[in-house]
C-alpha cells in the first residue's frame, strides 16, 4: 500500500462536473474514507448540537439536511459500484461496514439533543412562516425521529439498534447469495439438436457466453433473465426449459451455503420485532404509516380487486396453452415451464408474431437515441449529448450531458446496459449525486441507468426484446425523476417520494414506448434502417391484451406474498416453502404458473427497499394509466400536459404530499378503470 497517496475520495475532485473520479479509486480507499466521513459527520451533527443559538429552521433543520455530504458521495460510490461492478472483496467490506454505518446512523437518531432542537423548531412551526418544501422537511425530519424510535429508552434504544444492524448485515447476505447462485449455474449445450426452435440471435449469444467461458464449440445458458427468458420463449426440448426454469425457481433454496430460508426467517421476525418496539402491530403497518396506501387493508383491497379480474383471464389463457401442447403431446399436462414457449406460439398462430420478428428493429442504440431521448425532447425540450471525457467504473458504460431546452445544465447521465457477473440482476436506476440547491445554486444530479440487457455479438448489434424496451422506458421514467428535480433539499430531492408514487414516473414513461408514432422514430431495422412497417405495429397493438392474464397472476402472487410476510403479528419459526405454498394457496393461484419472485430471491424486498412495499407498482398504475389517459385525451405530446406533469410530478421530489401533487396535475382524484381497461382483464 502506497502511503504517500492520497486518498481520492477525499479530496477535491477536479473532475468534469465534479463527476466520481473512478478510475482513481483503489479498493483499499473504501473503508477510510467511510470511516472518516462518519467522523466528518459526527463532527457537523456536534456543531448543530452545541449551536448557543435557539434552535430555528435554519441552524437546525437545514443544517441537518446539509450534513454528512461526505458520507453521501463516498457511499453512493461504494454501494452503487456494489450493485453494479462489485467483486468479493467489496462484498467482505459491505458485509464489515454496514453495521458501523447503522450504528452511526443509530447514534444520530437516537441524540437527545438534537432531537429536542429538532421537535422545539417542530412545535413552533406554525409561527415560522415557512415555504411548502420547508413545511415538508421539518414534518418529515420530524416524523423520522419518531418512526425510527427516538423516544426509545434503555433496553427498548439497545435492542432497536441491534436489530438495525443485523437487518443491515442479513440484507446484504441474502443479496449476496441470490446473485452467487444466478451466477453459479450453467446449462451447457454440446449437441446442436438440443438448440432446436432458438433463434439464431439466440444461438450466437450462447456461443459467445460458452466461448468466453472457455467452452470451445459449445453453447452456454444462464438464468439470467436475457438469457433465460428467450430459452423458455423458443427452447423445443421441454426438458431442458424445465431444467432451466428449476434452476431459476429454487435459487438460494439448495439447503447449502448459499441457502437463504433462514434469512428470511431472521429478517421476517426481526422486522416483526422492531415495528413492536415503534408501537406498530406489524411491519406493513410500519411501513405503510408513511406511504400514500397508508394500511394493509387498503392494499389488499385494490389487490383483490384487480385479482378478481385477472385469475380468470390466466385461467382462460392456460386453457388455449393446453389445448396447444397436446397437439405435440396428446397426454400432457401444462407445466410452468411450458406457459412461455406456448405462449410464444400462441401469439404467433393467433396475430401472425413472434418475439425474433421485432428484435431486428429494436437495436439498443436507436432505443436510446431515437425513442427515449427522442420522447424526453418531445416532452420537455431536453438535450442529451455524449461525453467520452468522464472517468467510467467499467469499460461498457456511457455518459451523456442533459441539457434544457434553453442550453443549462441540468444533469449528468450514466447508463450501462449488459450483464456480467460483478453486476446483480435486473434493472435500477440510482443516484451518484442528488439535486440540491446550495447557496442560490442548483448542483446538477449525477444519475446512473443500469440494466442487463441482451449483450451484442460479433454478427449482430444489441438487439432488445420488447419488455426490454419497455424496461428502458421505465428505469428512464425514474431518471427523468431524478435529473429534472427542481428541490432545495437533499432530503426531498429526486426519487425521494414514497415507495408506492415513486414508480409513477416510471411506469407512465413505459406508455410512450408503443406507441406508433414513437415507433416509427426508433424501431428501425438495424440491417435496412427501414422504419417498423405498420402491419408489425398493428400486430404489436393488437397484442396489447395477450398473455395479460399470466403476466398480472404472476406479479400480483409476488405481491401478496410480500403482505404476507411483512403482516405476520407474532415472532415463529417459519417453513418458507410451506407459507410461501398457503400464501399462494389462500388466493387460488393456479399451479401453471409460479409467483415471480419465490421468497428465497425476493430481492426487492429482502435485500432492496419495497417490503411491504412490492404492491406500490399496481398503485402506481393506477396513477399511471390514469395519467396517459390524460396525455391520450390532449395528445401523447400536448405541451401543456407535458408541462404540468414535469412541473407538478418531476421537479416536486418529495417536497409536497403526492396526492397533492397528483390531483394538481391531473385536475381530479385516479381512477382504477384505466388499469383495468389497460391490461384488458375484463375482455372475454
Amino acid at each position: 500500500m502506497d502511503n504517500t497517496r492520497q486518498n481520492p475520495l477525499l479530496t477535491e475532485w477536479n473532475t468534469p462536473y465534479g463527476v466520481p473520479p473512478f478510475d482513481k479509486i483503489k479498493m483499499e480507499d473504501y473503508k477510510p474514507a467511510l470511516q472518516k466521513a462518519m467522523e466528518e459527520h459526527n463532527k457537523e451533527i456536534e456543531a448543530i448540537v452545541n449551536n448557543p443559538e435557539a434552535p430555528d429552521f435554519e441552524n437546525t433543520i437545514e443544517a441537518l439536511d446539509r450534513s454528512g455530504v461526505l458520507l453521501d458521495r463516498i457511499s453512493n460510490i461504494f454501494f452503487n459500484l456494489l450493485e453494479a461492478d462489485g467483486n468479493d472483496e467489496m462484498q467482505a467490506l459491505a458485509e464489515e461496514i454496514s453495521p458501523e454505518i447503522t450504528r452511526h446512523e443509530d447514534n444520530i437518531t437516537f441524540n437527545q439533543k438534537l432531537f429536542q432542537r429538532i421537535k422545539t423548531v417542530y412545535e413552533q412551526r406554525e409561527k415560522l412562516h415557512l415555504n411548502t418544501e420547508q413545511q415538508t422537511l421539518l414534518r418529515k425530519e420530524y416524523e423520522s425521529y419518531i418512526r425510527n424510535g427516538v423516544n426509545l429508552k434503555g433496553k427498548k434504544q439497545e435492542r432497536l439498534r441491534a436489530i438495525n444492524e443485523q437487518l443491515a448485515s442479513l440484507s446484504l447476505r441474502f443479496g449476496k447469495n441470490v446473485l452467487a447462485e444466478t451466477n453459479q449455474f450453467e446449462l451447457l449445450i454440446k449437441d446442436k439438436k438440443d438448440l432446436v426452435g432458438l433463434p439464431q440471435s439466440v444461438v450466437d449469444a450462447a456461443a459467445e457466453a460458452a466461448n468466453e467461458k472457455g467452452y470451445q464449440g459449445q453453447w452456454l445458458f444462464g438464468i439470467s433473465k436475457p438469457s433465460l427468458i428467450p430459452f423458455l420463449q423458443f427452447s423445443s426440448k421441454r426438458e431442458l426449459r424445465k431444467k432451466m426454469l428449476l434452476a431459476y425457481t429454487t435459487k438460494a433454496d439448495h439447503n447449502d451455503s448459499l441457502d437463504n430460508k433462514e434469512n428470511v426467517n431472521k429478517i421476517v421476525n426481526l422486522r416483526f420485532q422492531k415495528a413492536q418496539l415503534l408501537g406498530f402491530d406489524t411491519w406493513a403497518a410500519y411501513r405503510l404509516s408513511n406511504n400514500m396506501a397508508k394500511d394493509a387493508k387498503h392494499v389488499y383491497t385494490l389487490m383483490d380487486k384487480v385479482w378478481a379480474a385477472a385469475l380468470p383471464a390466466a385461467k382462460r389463457e392456460r386453457a388455449k396453452l393446453q389445448k396447444l401442447l397436446q397437439q405435440d403431446l396428446p397426454e400432457a399436462k401444462l407445466m410452468p415451464w411450458d406457459w412461455w414457449y406456448y405462449a410464444e406460439k400462441l401469439r404467433s398462430k393467433e396475430y401472425d408474431l413472434d418475439e425474433e420478428q421485432l428484435r431486428p428493429y429494436f437495436k439498443l442504440d436507436n432505443v436510446i437515441h431515437k425513442g427515449i431521448f427522442y420522447v424526453a425532447h418531445r416532452l420537455y425540450g431536453l438535450n442529451f449529448q455524449e461525453v467520452h471525457n468522464l472517468p467510467l467504473y467499467h469499460p461498457d458504460v456511457k455518459t451523456y450531458e442533459v441539457k434544457d431546452q434553453d442550453g443549462q445544465l441540468l444533469a449528468i447521465l450514466y447508463m450501462d446496459f449488459f450483464p456480467r457477473a460483478s453486476k446483480r440482476g435486473g434493472a435500477w436506476m440510482t443516484s451518484f449525486r442528488k439535486e440540491k440547491i446550495v447557496d442560490g445554486k442548483r448542483i446538477i444530479p449525477v444519475v446512473s441507468l443500469v440494466t442487463n440487457f441482451t449483450k451484442p455479438t460479433q454478427n449482430t448489434p444489441a438487439l432488445l426484446s420488447m419488455e426490454e424496451v419497455e424496461t428502458i422506458f421505465h428505469e428512464f421514467g425514474h431518471s427523468l425523476h431524478g435529473m429534472l428535480s427542481q428541490c432545495t433539499y437533499n432530503t426531498l430531492s429526486g426519487t425521494s417520494v414514497y415507495r408506492d408514487f415513486v414508480e409513477l414516473p416510471s411506469q407512465v414513461m413505459e406508455n410512450w414506448a408503443s406507441e406508433k408514432e414513437v415507433l416509427k422514430h426508433y424501431a428501425l431495422h438495424y440491417q435496412t434502417g427501414e422504419p417498423i412497417p405498420d402491419a408489425l405495429i398493428d400486430k404489436i397493438l393488437s397484442t396489447r391484451h395477450f398473455n395479460q392474464g399470466f403476466a398480472t397472476v404472476e406479479f400480483m402472487a409476488a405481491a401478496y406474498l410480500d403482505m404476507d410476510w411483512h403482516t405476520q403479528d407474532k415472532v415463529q419459526a417459519y417453513d418458507v416453502n410451506a407459507f410461501e405454498k398457503k400464501s399462494m394457496d389462500k388466493i387460488g393461484l393456479i399451479p401453471e404458473i409460479i409467483v415471480r419472485y419465490r421468497s428465497t430471491y425476493f430481492n426487492h424486498i429482502f435485500s432492496g427497499d419495497y417490503s411491504a412495499g412490492y404492491y406500490s407498482y399496481l398503485w402506481a398504475e393506477v396513477l399511471d394509466a390514469d395519467a396517459f389517459a390524460y396525455f391520450k385525451e390532449k395528445g401523447i405530446f400536448d405541451p401543456e400536459v407535458a408541462t404540468a406533469f414535469r412541473q407538478n410530478i418531476l421537479e416536486k421530489g418529495g417536497s409536497e404530499d403526492p396526492a397533492v401533487l397528483y390531483r394538481r396535475f391531473r385536475g381530479k382524484e385516479p381512477e382504477v378503470k384505466y388499469l383495468i381497461e389497460r391490461r384488458g382483464l375484463y375482455v372475454r
